[in-house]
């Protein structure tokens, strides 16, 4: 278990702490490309590692993420005037382009260079795959920007979609790659032998192996099949410092899918989640088909309050639902995939403290986790770069299979754990 110290290096992400130091090394997911769906909509609130923030989309399409509070006398700039390629102060007038340049001080005398001197506090930012992307850290350490298969697809062949969840953003992390939970938080009766959720029903005790890469690590959870002499073998990608991509059904499936999320500290007790999925062959998926999916997952539109919050929340118990919880139908009572996920990692409290632990086997993954993201905070505080942001993992992505169980994994599933885009 990680020592108090190590604990706060993890889950401290505000300026100047050294976990938010490393994780600016990277870029971040800030905001939905539709919450700034136009030229000169009106500007939104982002919060991201501690720090506020104001999105706008300029007059001429790109976007800016600014420091929100003004430079001349600290008004918010979510009030303000989004006209003419800047964002206009309506307190004196300032106005501040993209790059956090003032182009206008009407306030001072007309012969003033005052503006001239004045740079607002802004962040680089990129548009890809449904989202807004910004670069937080030094501009002479800025990485490439990150390619993964699901973000190179066309408009149509991949969603995202994000949600608000009330605690520190480790413990949602560590939630996302633990794959035993899967075997009891998830589970549901009757069981179908040849449905990939029932596999792990069936065998609730997997076998982990890790392989360490530059970006982060390959892991399996490695299920054996007693009755049939097979391994059930689910192979996840983790990419650091957030990023998650795990595989749907086995590749045998009619059209098995391809999920994964992302996990932004908005500060040190709150998180964003993106959430994103397109199909293994690639192709298209309906609009509504996704929406439909989302809904089974606890997190469609109609399952969320304004600001992304799910309506199932600390505050309602999640809608626990005891009986079918007793009869087996839900194992944890909570309708809602999403929703089962929060209820135990919010529960958690804000931050969870790691030292009272007692970690087994099947937590490997998040053991190695731990490990990187330390060894990361670490190599930044040194000066060096963090593991991952220019080891592009372009060409990965995970795969589910069922294999004898004398054959490895890693030779058996090796094509199918290459990108195709």
């Amino acid at each position: 278990m990680p020592t108090r110290e190590e604990n706060d290096l993890m889950t401290r992400m505000g300026p100047g702490n050294p976990g938010g130091e490393m994780m600016r090394r990277f870029w971040l997911p800030a905001l939905l490309v539709t919450e700034l769906p136009e030229a000169d909509c009106p500007p939104v609130r982002v919060r991201l590692l501690g720090e506020d923030l104001i999105a706008f989309r300029a007059t001429d399409g790109r976007v800016g993420l600014l420091g929100d509070h003004c430079s001349h006398r600290g008004a918010s700039l979510f009030f303000g005037r989004n006209e003419e390629n800047g964002l206009r102060c309506v307190y004196h007038g300032w106005k501040f382009d993209v790059s956090g340049h003032c182009v206008d001080m009407p306030n001072e005398p007309a012969e003033s260079s005052f503006k001239e001197r004045i740079r607002h506090l802004s962040y680089p930012c990129v548009e890809k795959a449904g989202v807004v992307w910004v670069y937080m850290g030094p501009a002479d350490r800025q990485p490439p920007m990150l390619d993964l298969e699901w973000m190179r697809l066309p408009d149509g062949h991949s969603h995202v979609s994000k949600t608000y969840e009330n605690c520190n953003w480790l413990q949602a992390m560590e939630g996302g790659i633990d794959t035993s939970h899967s075997s009891f938080l998830h589970s549901r009766a009757p069981i179908v032998a040849s449905d990939a959720d029932d596999y792990r029903a069936r065998t609730r005790n997997p076998r982990l192996e890790v392989l360490e890469t530059p970006y982060g690590f390959t892991y399996a959870g490695i299920r054996h099949l007693t009755d049939e002499g097979k391994n059930y073998v689910r192979a996840y990608q983790f990419v650091l410092p957030f990023h998650q991509m795990r595989a749907e059904g086995p590749s045998t499936r009619s059209n098995p899918q391809i999920d994964g999320h992302m996990w932004m500290p908005i500060d040190d007790e709150h998180t964003w989640v993106f959430n994103w999925a397109y199909r293994r062959d690639l192709g298209a998926i309906p609009d509504q088909d996704w929406l439909d999916q989302e809904h089974r997952m606890g997190r469609g539109p109609q399952d969320l309050l304004p600001g992304f919050r799910l309506k199932q929340s600390l505050e309602n118990d999640y809608f626990i639902d005891r009986e079918l919880q007793r009869s087996g139908v839900n194992y944890s009572g909570v309708p809602g995939i999403n929703s089962q996920d929060y209820a135990v990692q919010e529960g958690m409290g804000p931050i969870y403290d790691r030292t009272k632990e007692h970690l087994g086997s099947s937590d490997l993954a998040i053991i190695t986790a731990r490990l990187m993201l330390l060894k990361s905070i670490r190599a930044v505080q040194e000066g060096r770069d963090p593991i991952g942001p220019f080891s592009d993992p372009a060409s990965v992505r995970p795969a589910e299979m069922v294999l004898p169980e004398d054959v490895r994994w890693q030779e058996a599933m090796q094509s199918e754990l290459l990108a195709k885009a």
